[in-house]
Order: structure tokens, then sequence, then C-alpha cells
């Protein structure tokens, strides 16, 4: 790096989803068959009606510059979303519109982390949960739950990991990588622990809430000791195969929002408006109009869970959420394939990307060392012709 960048930049990890998926492209660029099985992002198109909104903004000249906070109507659709969906009462001033869950989730963390503080992290978690702590200067304290523990932290893990510095913690459910779910009856369990610091923030990340395979979902800030210091993440990208439109929103504490209004304000301020008027569409919607989706990626999960329990050295639980199986390959460590040899879920990953033409992300960016994440958002040929390649690999 120049050393006349920063050391906040040249600290900064490169996300390693984004990374694999460049060295995807490099080598489909060289000629290369590769299936991409690394991006969190679903092969489907943006529902026609969500589309049809963002074209009648477009003709109803919606151009200019957008509250900070996103549109008044939005947030009225996003209060009855919350509503409809997780039982929560939230008001306009409770609710900010950000460029994407990402940037929503930055905001949470610049205005309530100073230096030194510890945000607690159950592993596996997303893979800038990390780098967002650290670019706040704050200290992210993993505690990890592996595969025979559903990827789920239980709640002596929770209070083994507080300290009079801990001041947020961060999680997902359903969970990127892991697919897991936390069921109304396990949050209840961490909250019990949490109850005993009540100066502690939790940051809620629902974005994978309707891909769930289960039929409820379940949200921290419902359970009502945790409702005030709770911040609920949320968006359109991935249940409504809206990725590329960047929009993701909160429902906070007043205080806590308005932070995150005054932040946003000095970095990107309003939202795309056109993505604005095409959200209040979706949102308003039923969750049935999305229902193919779920149903498409439930069998989805079925297959690609039939065809690694063929490969040898893979360890599957059953994910109850997202479009991710997050297998432990850790009996693979210690063996060559190949001529490559396998110390770590990064040699494994990269090992399958150059010998079977498939890009996996590895584990330890999600703080689970022993594992790597596969995407199944890819048709069913695509699903089963890499894992025949790997299954080939190996053997």
């Amino acid at each position: 790096m120049d050393q006349r960048l920063s050391e906040r930049i040249n600290n900064l990890p490169t996300s390693a989803t984004l990374a694999m998926a460049a060295k995807a492209r490099e080598l489909k660029e060289q000629g290369k068959d590769i299936i991409g099985l690394s991006l969190g992002e679903p092969d489907f198109n943006t529902p026609d009606f969500v589309k049809d909104a963002a074209i009648q903004a477009i003709n109803d000249n919606y151009n200019s510059y957008t509250p900070v906070d996103g549109y008044a109507e939005l947030k009225d659709a996003i209060i009855h979303k919350f509503k409809r969906d997780n039982q929560l009462t939230y008001d306009r001033s409770q609710i900010v519109v950000s460029t994407g869950a990402k940037q929503s989730i930055a905001n949470v963390a610049m205005v309530l982390l100073n230096k030194g503080d510890e945000c607690i992290l159950p592993a596996p978690y997303w893979v800038s949960y990390s780098a967002i702590v650290e670019l706040a200067e704050g200290v992210p304290v993993e505690v990890r739950a592996g595969v025979e523990q559903n990827f789920k932290i239980t709640p002596a893990q929770l209070r083994d990991a507080i300290t009079p510095k801990t001041k947020m913690m961060l999680f997902s459910s359903p969970n990127n990588p892991s697919g897991s779910l936390y069921s109304e009856e396990e949050l209840r369990g961490l909250a019990e622990v949490l109850k005993e610091y009540p100066d502690i923030i939790i940051v809620s990340d629902e974005i994978y809430e309707h891909i769930n395979y289960v039929g409820k979902h379940a949200s921290m800030a419902a359970i009502p000791e945790m409702y005030d210091r709770t911040v609920t993440i949320n968006g359109v990208s991935k249940a409504f195969a809206m990725t590329g439109w960047r929009v993701g929103y909160i429902g906070a504490p007043t205080w806590i929002a308005r932070a995150c209004n005054k932040m946003q304000g000095q970095i990107t301020s309003g939202t795309n408006c056109i993505a604005q008027r095409a959200v209040i569409t979706a949102l308003e919607a039923p969750v049935s109009k999305i229902q193919f989706m779920i149903d498409a990626f439930a069998e989805r999960r079925d297959l690609i869970l039939s065809l690694l329990a063929e490969i040898n050295g893979f360890i599957t639980d059953t994910p109850e959420g997202a479009f991710y199986v997050f297998p432990d390959i850790s009996a693979w460590f210690g063996k060559e394939v190949r001529g490559h040899k396998i110390y770590n879920a990064t040699d494994f990953s990269l090992m399958i990307l150059e010998e079977a033409n498939v890009a996996t992300v590895s584990g330890d960016a999600f703080g689970a060392p022993n594992c790597i994440r596969i995407s199944y958002a890819a048709s069913t040929d695509q699903i089963k012709e890499a894992m025949k390649r790997i299954k080939e690999v190996l053997q």
C-alpha cells in the first residue's frame, strides 16, 4: 500500500466475497468455465410490479434530492411492514432509509462505538461486520459456534463474552453465511442474559427475513424488554431480488435514528429517489408475491444438501433460511489434492476454484475457519454441475 494512504484504509481488509467474485471473473475472462457460487445475490429478476413502480416514478419526474432519512411515504410503508411482519410499532422518527443495509449497519456502528468499545459478533458472521466495527474504532469480539451447534451461540457463551467494555452486539438471523435461524425461544434465552446489561445495544440484521423455510421469523426487538435497545436492520436486496437498487433501512430508538440521520447527512444524504418509490410498492405488497422465489430456494437447498452428502469430508447441518450452505471441510486439512496442500479453508476454496472451476468463499472471512460458504442462488443445473465437479476433484 502507498504510505500516503491512511492507516484506516491500509488496515482495512478487502471483502472476501467480492475478492472471490473478482477472481472468478478474471478466470472467466481467460476462458475458464467458472460456476459462481460465491456471491449472495438472488438469480431472479426484480418482480415486474416493482419495476413498473420505478418506471412510473421516472414518468412522474421524481428526480430531486430526497430527505436524508427517506421519503415520508416510504417510511410509512416500512412502519406498516414492521407491524405486519414483525409485530413492531415504530413512528417516522424511528426509521432511517439508507443506500443498502450495509450503510445502515455502518451508520449504527459509527454513531454508537467509541475507540476501544467492544462489539460482540456471534460467529459465523457476515464478512463486513468486523471491518465496519474496526472502521468505527471498535473492537470485534468473536463468539464462535460450529456446525454441531447449528452455528448458533448459547446464552452461556454470550455471558462469557461480555466485559465492561461491551457496547454492542451485532448478528444476523437468518444468518449469512450459515443460513441458521434463531427461534423466538433462542432469542429469549439471549435476551435473559442481555437484560442484566442494560447499556448494551443489540443490532439485529434481518435482511434474509423472508427467505425462511420454517415459516416463522422472530425479531429481537419484539421481545418487550429488548425493544428500546434494539436496532432492526432490513432492506429489499434479498427477498425482492433488488441487490443493485441499494435500499436498506432501520427501525430504532429515536435517539439512535436521529444520530444515523445526522451521520448519513454528511456521507451520502438521501437514497436514490427512483429506488425509494419502487420500494414503497415492494413493501406494501403481500409476501405471497415473492413466495415463488422462496419455494425455489427451498428446493435448491434440499438438492445441494443431498449432493453434498455424497462428497467425502463435508459436514453440514440443515439451514433454515437464506440461500447458503456452510459445510465444515476441516477433514481435508493436512491433505493434498492434485498438488495443492490444504492447510485451511482458504486453501480449500482456492483449490476448488482452480481445479473444479467453482467459486465458493472461505469461512475464514466469516469467523469460521473450518468452513466454506456455498451459495445456492443459482440454477439447479449449475448446482448439479458444480457439485459433480467438486466430487470428481476430491475423489
